[in-house]
């Protein structure tokens, strides 16, 4: 844009556009609305079970009962997806409850379907949860210490998301950041006959200390070392853009930034190198400082959600994923309503 095309004081004056409700909303540039949102779930054994996580005021460990009854909820508010957890009874060494045919997943797949066929089911696809060690593969011991195997890995994580197909899962969500997992995953499900079930990789998964809380709702915290061998680091921008290449390459259909907003810059490049549906998992840390400092007062907890979910619309993202999810939905919904309503249209001409 040439200088001498630009609007000059007096003559253009920007307040102009920002004196009232409905003129900034004539001229916004980004839209919040709630069929971008995707609200994340943990699914545990039991029956009516609502166990809450200390660090992440709102959000439960649910029994699949439990589990359907908070998706209608929002469901009804206007969320249309939620992205399931699992905690299982039992952790081994090769996570086998993670592919069990009647795994805490799986049940509260077959479940969400049978009661909310209309609602979108997305699985995480991990180990994580179900492995005696915490950490998302299969573990090697050695006289050096400890290594993560990569390739044997990934028949595991192949296994997993079939059988969260199979129990009727719509999209299935790789988060180990295991390298070739998507093409493992894509692989097995086309020779299972599910061609149509969309991918959405956790393509760059940045080793992030926003995740403490999630670690205590999904019991996934390691027993030693910790996950920066095989996730990324924080001070690698670039590195993003080829691992997101490869996650396409290899047959993802949507990928995801995580977490959202300290790296709303690595956003903004994969959507704008790639232009594919892009993901922002806002996590669990990023919600629980934003609960934290509204119960003390300092911070406006609805403002503040709502500008933070803006900030990720604009630097690129088409879905939102946040534990806000409920709230924001009603959030969006009161402020429609708000607005001056007229009883009847003119008759089109």
């Amino acid at each position: 844009m040439s200088s001498h095309s630009l609007g000059q004081f007096p003559a253009y004056r920007p307040r102009r556009l920002r004196q009232s409700p409905a003129l900034r909303g004539l001229v916004s540039e980004t839209q919040l609305n709630a069929g971008q949102l995707v609200l994340p779930l943990f699914a545990r054994f039991g029956r009516k079970l609502r166990r809450p996580v200390e660090s992440m005021p709102g959000v439960f460990q649910l029994s699949p009962d439990e589990l359907v009854r908070e998706a209608g909820q929002a469901f009804d508010a206007g969320v249309p997806a939620v992205l399931i957890f699992g905690i299982p009874d039992r952790k081994d060494e090769r996570a086998s409850g993670a592919y069990a045919r009647n795994g805490i997943v799986q049940q509260a797949v077959r479940l969400l379907k049978k009661e909310l066929p209309q609602l979108l089911v997305i699985t995480d696809v991990c180990l994580c949860e179900y492995m005696a060690h915490g950490h998302c593969g299969l573990v090697r011991q050695g006289k050096s210490g400890a290594t993560i195997l990569n390739d044997p890995t990934l028949k595991l994580l192949a296994r997993t998301a079939g059988s969260h197909v199979e129990a009727g899962a719509d999209i299935v969500a790789p988060s180990d950041m295991m390298d070739g997992r998507v093409r493992a995953i894509r692989e097995h499900l086309d020779a299972l006959g599910s061609t149509e079930t969309p991918i959405m990789a956790y393509a760059a998964k940045y080793a992030s200390a926003f995740y403490g809380p999630f670690r205590d709702a999904a019991e996934s915290t390691p027993k030693f070392g910790d996950r920066r061998a095989y996730q990324m680091d924080a001070a690698n921008a670039s590195e993003a853009l080829r691992e997101v290449a490869l996650d396409l390459q290899e047959g993802a259909d949507i990928v995801m930034v995580k977490p959202a907003l300290a790296y709303l810059d690595i956003l903004r490049r994969v959507k704008t190198a790639f232009g594919y549906p892009t993901a922002a998992y806002s996590v669990s840390g990023e919600y629980s400082m934003v609960k934290a400092a509204a119960a003390r007062g300092w911070i406006d907890e609805r403002a503040v959600t709502l500008e933070t979910l803006l900030a990720m619309r604009r630097a690129g993202a088409d879905i939102l994923i946040t534990y806000a999810a409920c709230d924001v939905a009603r959030w969006l919904k009161t402020r429609r309503t708000a607005l001056p309503q007229s009883s009847k249209c003119p008759p089109t001409r």
